[in-house]
Formats: structure tokens, C-alpha cells, sequence
């Protein structure tokens, strides 16, 4: 009996820096049969924390280098990074160039996130289908620069897998004329074993008393720029506590001011990428999540699993994955819905010992099986149009 011929994919995706997505695209990677699935990652720029972490099965490609093979004489990085800029300007008004590199045929290519669109879209294999994950909320101010982008993408891709069902929703909401392609909703899956196993270790240096702490990239959309005025508000009127910030990005250059002007730079303490952020979620005693706009997060089910009460806006999937009042503490994008949400965690201890009793069978929630098994059969189903 001859052996089933293997579905080739290739993922498309920009940098492996520490997030929701190139977490996703990890667990997809480890996860997936590599029996059924003959698996390629090609990243744009060979860059981030995660990109040593792509499984040896998997074939990894890239583009050009990323920012940690560099040199570190200034004047050599400005004359690499002017080097690639162009590079990168070429690959994109020439797909073929990237695909001579990748020097491969595919049945399937995958953009894991709307950034990674044109390069799946414009792959000069005409005959692979085309499946693109999107995670973003459409109706979010800040995400308008890329919508006209996106509307133009949808039409072309032979499937479009959402994170949430909000984001769907909101996606036909704002758009109920566009011509969708087949569609799917299928949640991000977590690693479960892995998290528990890493959040074992211990962090190098934890503050003392009260501790929130606080996962993601450090940009506008996600309110640390709001969470870090509520936190300055509650220590002025003698509420003891710190808060962790765990992530890297264009603000943390603000918030590294906005502490130091405020002098809380020993209770705002911003930590940076860690390769392994749960043990600081393990030692944390609260979880929080400010973020203006997220679509289903995992660094939420991360914290779930960590048995964390969590604070978080009630965004994008949040509010299916936190029951208020229950498992956590669900909050508007307001600076004093914040203050007023950590106040209550700080002084409410029977609300908070009830939701931790809450939060000891949550493991149950979670199945990644079966997020796997959806994803396969879709690839498979796809493949075969």
C-alpha cells in the first residue's frame, strides 16, 4: 500500500520576535502531523527572541538578516540596516526574487498575519492555494492605516481562518458587501505541558508585597501608557504594590520616562523580552491586560492556566475567556476603569480568594486536540479544491 503523498505548506511571516502570533505559528509547527504535512517557514527577516525555536523538522528559510547579526560598530549597522532596507524594497516590487530563494513548489501558503498578506498573495505559484490568518479588530482607530490593505487581500485568498468570533463579526459588520472567501474561526491553541513546565523556574529578581504583571509588545494599542497613570495614582494614596511589564517595543522608551519623571521606576519595573515570561506570571499575584484592542489573546489562557486572577479590558475574545467578577475582572479602556479594577484586587480579599477557588479546575477548558484536528482538516480540505 503506497503512503499518502504529504501536503507541502509554506508559512509566511515577517520576524519570530516574542508574541501572540509567532507563538501561534510555533505551536502550529510542533503540533501539526508532519506525517500528513511537509512543513516550510520562510521569514521575511531572520530576527527575535523565538527564531531558534522552529522545530528541526520544519525547513527554515529567510530573507535577509535580522537586527542580531548586525555588527555593533554603528557605523557598519547603519550601512547593513540601509543594506536590507533596499533589499527588502527589492523583494517586494519582485516576489519572484523571494520565491527563486525559497526555490520551491507548495500546495498550500499560509500568511499568518496580515503583514504577511502580499507575500502570499503575490507568490508567483499560481497553483498553491492561499489561506490567511487574521487576528485583528477592523473597527480599531489604530489599525485604519491597514484596512484598505486588508479589504483588497480578502477576495484573493482561497481561505481566510479567524482567531475569534468577535473579530469575524466585526470583520462583516464593518464590511457586509465584501466578497469573503471560505472562512473558519478557530481559536489560538496553548501549549499547556510547556507552560507549566517553564513557569517551574524561578525569575533572577522578584519585588516583594504585591505584584500585577503584564505580557505583550510594547506599543500604543496596548495601554501601558493608561496602566502606568492608574499604578502612579494608587501609590500616591499609599497603596503598596508593583507592577512587572514583560515585552519590548516603540513605547518603551515613553514609559521608561514616564517612570522615571513620576519616580516609580523601582515599582513600574519593565523587564524587557524574556524568552520565558512564565515563571513571572507564576510568582505575579494578579494578571493584567490594558490593551486598547486584542483578538483573542493567549497570554490570557496563558494566565488562566497559571491560575492568575486577571484584570483585562474587555476586548476582541476576552470577555468569552474571563467570566467578570468570576475568573477576573473585566474593564473598559479607561485609565480609572483600571485604578479602580487594581484598588478593588488589592483591598477585596474575599473577591479574590473566590475567584482563585474559581480558577483551580480551569485546565479543563482548555482542548488543544481539537483546535489541532480543525486545523489539519481545513488545510486538507483547502488543499484539495
Amino acid at each position: 500500500m503506497m503512503s499518502q503523498k504529504k501536503i507541502k505548506i509554506l508559512f509566511r511571516h515577517h520576524s519570530m520576535e516574542m508574541g501572540g502570533v509567532e507563538k501561534v505559528l510555533l505551536s502550529l509547527l510542533k503540533n501539526l502531523d508532519p506525517d500528513k504535512f511537509e512543513m516550510t517557514v520562510c521569514l521575511t527577516l531572520n530576527q527575535g527572541k523565538l527564531r531558534n525555536e522552529i522545530p528541526e523538522h520544519v525547513r527554515k528559510l529567510y530573507l535577509t538578516d535580522g537586527k542580531e547579526d548586525f555588527s555593533g560598530n554603528p557605523l557598519l549597522k547603519k550601512i547593513q540596516l540601509l543594506t536590507r532596507r533596499i533589499k527588502l524594497k527589492k523583494l517586494k516590487s519582485n516576489p519572484a526574487i523571494a520565491d527563486r530563494l525559497i526555490n520551491d513548489v507548495f500546495d498550500v501558503e499560509i500568511g499568518m498575519d496580515y503583514r504577511d498578506y502580499d507575500a502570499v498573495l503575490n507568490s508567483t505559484n499560481k497553483k498553491s492555494k492561499k489561506i490567511g490568518w487574521f487576528h485583528s479588530e477592523i473597527g480599531v482607530s489604530t489599525f485604519q492605516p491597514a484596512v484598505s490593505g486588508v479589504l483588497k487581500s480578502f477576495p484573493r485568498f482561497d481561505h481566510i481562518v479567524y482567531c475569534s468570533y468577535k473579530i469575524k463579526k466585526m470583520m462583516h459588520h464593518y464590511n457586509p458587501d465584501l466578497n469573503y472567501p471560505a472562512e473558519s474561526v478557530i481559536i489560538n491553541p496553548i501549549p499547556i505541558e510547556e507552560i507549566k513546565s517553564k513557569a517551574k523556574e524561578e525569575p533572577e529578581i522578584f519585588p516583594e508585597g504585591p505584584v500585577f504583571v503584564s505580557v505583550g509588545r510594547l506599543d500604543s494599542r496596548k495601554g501601558h501608557h493608561k496602566l502606568i497613570q492608574a499604578h502612579k495614582r494608587l501609590i500616591d494614596e499609599g497603596f503598596h504594590h508593583s507592577i512587572i511589564i514583560i515585552g519590548d517595543g516603540d513605547e518603551m522608551k515613553n514609559l521608561s520616562f514616564q517612570a522615571a519623571k513620576y519616580n516609580i521606576e523601582k515599582t513600574f519595573i519593565l523587564k524587557g523580552n524574556q524568552m520565558n515570561p512564565y515563571p513571572y506570571i507564576r510568582r505575579a499575584d494578579y494578571f493584567i491586560l490594558p490593551s486598547e484592542t486584542e483578538a483573542r489573546p493567549l497570554v490570557i489562557a496563558e494566565a488562566l492556566l497559571l491560575q492568575k486572577p486577571i484584570i483585562a479590558t474587555n476586548v476582541g475574545d476576552v470577555g468569552l475567556m474571563v467570566k467578570d467578577r468570576k475568573t477576573g475582572y473585566l474593564i473598559s479602556y479607561e485609565t480609572d476603569e483600571m485604578y479602580s479594577a487594581m484598588k478593588t484586587f488589592l483591598t477585596d480579599s474575599v473577591l479574590v480568594a473566590q475567584i482563585l477557588e474559581n480558577l483551580r479546575d480551569i485546565e479543563s477548558q482548555f482542548d488543544n486536540q481539537e483546535i489541532f484536528n480543525s486545523i489539519e482538516e481545513m488545510i486538507t480540505t483547502v488543499s484539495k479544491k
